[in-house]
């Protein structure tokens, strides 16, 4: 049997009307350093190492709707942000033009919007988190 290739989860992509806005948005969000800055083209990776974020403008971007609702463009995914304060973190992504989703399903999770609509949730591990 021939061996499997090696694959690495490199980034998540997201799409935007304008790469280099939302990546400065995440950029100040998580304190991630640029990989690389181009123009409709930017990638953060933290200095760890791990996985990082790319950006990549779309002129036809529309945001998801969240929750979910007919006819309208659906969430794909989101991105779910550990942090060790939800109070303070929700302010600061507030601070940086996130806004909070009127629908919160759970009280240790909070549900935000980044400046282009993509939903992405703050929560606080707790021990019994995986």
């Amino acid at each position: 049997m021939k061996p499997s290739p090696r694959f690495t989860l490199a980034a998540c992509t997201l799409d935007a009307p304008d790469a280099r806005k939302l990546a400065d948005f995440y950029e100040s969000l998580l304190g991630w350093p640029r990989r690389s800055d181009a123009p409709e083209w930017v990638e953060l990776a933290p200095s760890d190492g791990g996985a990082g974020l790319s950006f990549q403008t779309e002129p036809l971007f529309s945001p998801p709707r969240w929750p979910s609702t007919p006819s309208q463009q659906q969430m794909m995914m989101h991105l779910d942000i550990e942090v060790d304060d939800l109070t303070s973190a929700v302010e600061r992504a507030v601070a940086l033009g996130a806004t909070e989703a009127d629908f919160q399903p759970q009280d240790d999770v909070r549900v935000l919007y980044d400046p282009v609509g993509h939903p992405f949730c703050l929560f606080v591990r707790t021990d019994g988190d995986t």
